[in-house]
């Protein structure tokens, strides 16, 4: 045996040395035994997400308001999806009057009140505004710029026979339009009026190609002009004025969605959205919030 091999105090030593290496193996076993495991990250919880259908303006659409708001509001409520369906304002209240859209962002406040009032909307919340402008080619034919009358700039446009271009959709641009021929006394016809049912993008682009006259929103014009031969002949009329209002329609599809929606576009993140969008392009905002 070994131990008959070793002296007496080597025997100790051999023997303190086990006990040292029993203790530790034991102290380490017990350390990792009591030492609690590190929690893992949690698993969040699936997000239901639900569409929320908004019915709004070419104008908007156009002049690429959403491409900044809709990823702006789903940061904000990741639970939903908006999704945008743009058409000319009477379009976008025939759509909320079907119940195929759940919250509408449109421009044509008397009608939008009349459609509260008939009991499709919920309540109308003026978001933003900004103005419309005559715009023609940079020779003005009519020699209607620097006026700030748009019913007598019309005026000249029709006596004269120059080519004006109406979206003749239906929009709120449309409405603002027929409203001040009929402020002028007069009923549009003629070689002279082209009517083509279409949105902003596209009727500015056939005035353009036909250097022609129309009346457009600020904000659509602005987003295009680099693109297109037209310049502001007319501006300042009161008339002008343009202002865009968010309805959630009565009993949507989505309720809950249309009205975060609505509350989300009138507080101060969404308006901080509305009053960015377009400076550093264009030096100015595209459309003014008027809530915040």
């Amino acid at each position: 045996m070994l131990e008959h091999l070793l002296s007496p105090a080597a025997r100790k030593r051999a023997l303190l040395l086990v006990l040292a290496v029993v203790t530790a193996l034991s102290l380490v076993a017990c350390g990792e035994a009591e030492e609690p495991e590190s929690p893992g990250e949690a698993t969040p919880e699936p997000v239901e997400v639900t569409n929320v259908i908004l019915a709004s303006t070419t104008s908007t659409e156009d002049s690429g308001l959403f491409s900044e708001l809709v990823p702006a509001f789903q940061d904000a409520y990741p639970q939903y999806r908006l999704d945008v369906v743009a058409v000319g304002t009477g379009q976008a209240l025939e759509i909320g009057r079907a119940k195929d859209a759940d919250v509408l962002l449109v421009h044509a406040k008397a009608d939008e009140e009349q459609f509260v009032a008939d009991g499709y909307g919920v309540e109308r919340r003026d978001v933003m505004y900004n103005d419309f402008v005559i715009v023609g080619p940079g020779s003005d034919p009519g020699g209607i710029a620097g006026t700030d009358d748009a019913a007598a700039a019309l005026t000249a446009i029709a006596e004269g026979g120059y080519t004006f271009i109406s979206r003749g959709d239906d929009s709120g641009t449309h409405k603002k339009e027929l409203s001040l021929w009929e402020a002028a006394g007069i009923e549009p016809a003629g070689d002279w009026y082209l009517s083509i049912g279409q949105g902003m993008g596209d009727t500015l682009n056939m005035a353009s190609e036909s250097k022609a006259y129309t009346i457009a929103d600020r904000g659509t014009y602005l987003s295009m002009k680099d693109r297109i031969e037209l310049v502001v002949v007319v501006e300042g009329d009161e008339r002008l004025f343009n202002p865009y209002g968010v309805i959630v329609v009565t009993d949507a599809s989505n309720p809950e969605g249309a009205q975060a929606f609505a509350d989300w576009i009138v507080s101060a993140e969404g308006q901080d959205v509305i009053r960015e969008f377009g400076v550093d392009t264009y030096g100015e905002p595209l459309f003014i919030p008027n809530t915040q």
